[in-house]
C-alpha cells in the first residue's frame, strides 16, 4: 500500500518561526508582542503552533487585500481606464 505524506498543520515553535520568516531566537523575542497582537497562542498541550491560524492572523493584518470582500479579480477596463485618466487630469490641474 502506497505510503501519503501528510502534512502537519500544527508545528513546533521553530517551524512557526519559519513561517513568519524568523529564526528561533527572534521569534522567541518577538512572541510576547506578537501575542499582544492577537498571534495565535501554542496549543497548551502539544506547545505546537497552528499553521492555519497563523496564515489567517497574516492575513488579517491586510484586511484590505483579505478581509470581506477584498477578492482580487479582473476589473472592468472602462474603469479603470477612467480612473487612471481622472488621476492624469488631477495631476496636470493639481
Amino acid at each position: 500500500m502506497p505510503r501519503f505524506r501528510v502534512p502537519p498543520r500544527d508545528v513546533p515553535q521553530a517551524h512557526a518561526a519559519r513561517r513568519l520568516g524568523l529564526t528561533e531566537s527572534a521569534f522567541v523575542a518577538a512572541l510576547p508582542r506578537l501575542l499582544a497582537r492577537g498571534f495565535p497562542q501554542a496549543d497548551p498541550d502539544t506547545g505546537n503552533f497552528d499553521l492555519a491560524a497563523i496564515d489567517k492572523w497574516c492575513d488579517a493584518r491586510h484586511s484590505h487585500l483579505f478581509g470581506p470582500g477584498a477578492a482580487m479579480g479582473p476589473r472592468d477596463a472602462g474603469q479603470v481606464a477612467g480612473e487612471r485618466i481622472a488621476a492624469m487630469r488631477s495631476e496636470h490641474h493639481g
